[in-house]
């Protein structure tokens, strides 16, 4: 049993010696515990203090890619490596890289396949009031979209067994912790969340540069990936919406052309009404082919699936 903690880095000399020190190199039921840096662009030494601190892979791009590029390249090499486990971690020492084991352990006994670390935002210090409500109410939206309760949704700290890294695939290069709980509800990938600790805070967020900045890119994240699944309830319920706005609107007009001497007077309503119900018609086509398209693309996530897994079963790494 191998297991690989993958640490996407960007400039991160100053904290990586102790997030790389909390990481324990034996591991009960884990015979074999590697540690790979994705270094995102680093303009300082962080390559340097990885290799001093005995770091088994080292990843490098030319210039900055986007955190969730640096996680799906990641994920890929540690496939390509035979990594049974994958533990993706954050470079800036937020967790503690001891609960490792305890992030593992429902994989190790076959009760999950994607485990989420729960850092519990209400008890953490030096989160905000906003911050701890935003994030409580944002992963309690997700787990809904989901089918999944998912405590904590903004965690990076999370482990996923071989099949659920092949399974699922990183649409965005801003964040996947988003993507992957919707991706993971959606596909049937069973997942569970353990409570875990949290170090304390050595520097600023480096992925967002204020809340409204994250909440917004989280929320498209959140509608783009849902709709990818259920393009079809999405388009149809907004469209029904608009139809039956300009159903109603239409039977006001009728009502003022018919029974009073007003009619003149409403025209706008009847335009109004044409263009609702014309706007309703066209989002439930969108719908139909959206859903078309959604059909096209899990039969494309399947066939790539496979060609990923015999791609790894032909180079002996599995």
């Amino acid at each position: 049993m191998k297991l690989i903690v993958q640490i996407p880095c960007l400039n991160e000399e100053a904290t990586l010696p102790a997030t790389i020190g909390d990481i324990p190199r034996q591991i009960e039921g884990i015979d074999q515990v590697e540690i790979m840096i994705i270094d995102d662009g680093c303009t300082d030494r962080t390559v340097e203090v990885a290799r001093d601190l005995g770091v088994d892979h080292i990843i490098r791009f030319p210039g900055n890619r986007g955190l969730g590029h640096a996680f799906a390249t990641g994920i890929d090499r540690a496939l390509s490596l035979g990594a049974d486990i994958i533990v993706n971690t954050d470079g800036d020492n937020q967790y503690y890289g001891g609960d490792i084991p305890k992030l593992v352990k429902p994989i190790l006994e076959g009760r999950a396949d994607l485990v989420i670390g729960d850092r519990e935002p209400e008890k953490v210090e030096h989160f905000s009031f906003i911050k701890k409500k935003m994030q409580t109410v944002g992963s309690r939206v997700v787990s809904r979209l989901a089918n999944l309760h998912v405590p904590d949704v903004p965690s990076g700290f999370k482990a996923y067994t071989r099949e659920a890294a092949m399974r699922l695939t990183c649409s965005t290069d801003f964040d996947h912790t988003v993507d992957h709980v919707i991706q993971a509800g959606r596909k049937r990938i069973i997942t569970v969340s353990v409570p875990i600790r949290t170090n304390e805070k050595l520097r600023e967020s480096r992925l967002f540069s204020s809340i409204g900045v994250f909440i917004t890119r989280s929320i498209s994240i959140m509608v783009r990936v849902y709709s990818s699944y259920r393009a079809m309830k999405m388009f149809a319920t907004c469209g029904l919406v608009s139809f039956g706005a300009g159903v109603a609107i239409g039977m006001r007009f009728l009502y003022y052309f018919f029974f009073t001497q007003e009619s003149d007077s409403h025209v706008q309503s009847l335009i109004l009404a044409a263009i609702l119900l014309l706007a309703g018609f066209q989002m439930i086509l969108t719908g139909i082919v959206a859903d078309l398209i959604n059909s096209s693309r899990a039969t494309l996530e399947d066939v790539s699936y496979r060609l990923r897994r015999m791609e790894l079963e032909q180079s002996g790494k599995k």
